[in-house]
């Protein structure tokens, strides 16, 4: 039979965690899809651009590389944690459709990038 051993931790690691938990913060990750990537990476780019600015926010976004397969072009785009906030909390996810926060970010970028010119799909990937 195996013994499990626990270390309880000083109070200052408990505070450390609490003082850095913007570190800690998940930073909502979606994975965009297109047949026509050239066209589209400039549409997201821009609409995106014109997002930090509308959220008052640097660096709050991330768009990785392409991948194509079967005609597709697949990339990631991730929205940083403060970008994420300010849409939460602010009046820009009325109207957005879905139970829970994820989906309605979600659908609330997906018409936003339509309403920029955009027609690539969106999907919310959970990690």
């Amino acid at each position: 039979m195996r013994s499990c051993q626990f270390v309880v931790t000083g109070v200052n690691e408990l505070d450390y965690n609490v003082a850095n938990a913007h570190v800690l913060k998940m930073k909502p990750l979606f994975e965009l899809s297109t047949r026509r990537y050239d066209e589209e990476i400039e549409l997201v780019k821009k609409a995106m651009m014109d997002l930090e600015s509308i959220c008052n926010v640097k660096n709050g976004f991330e768009i990785g590389e392409p991948f194509t397969k079967a005609g597709w072009a697949f990339f990631n785009l991730q929205i940083s944690s403060d970008m994420a906030d300010i849409i939460e909390k602010s009046s820009m996810l009325e109207g957005a459709l879905g139970y829970k926060i994820a989906e309605q970010l979600k659908n609330f970028l997906g018409h936003f990038l339509e309403s920029k010119g955009s027609q690539v799909r969106i999907k919310k990937i959970d990690y």
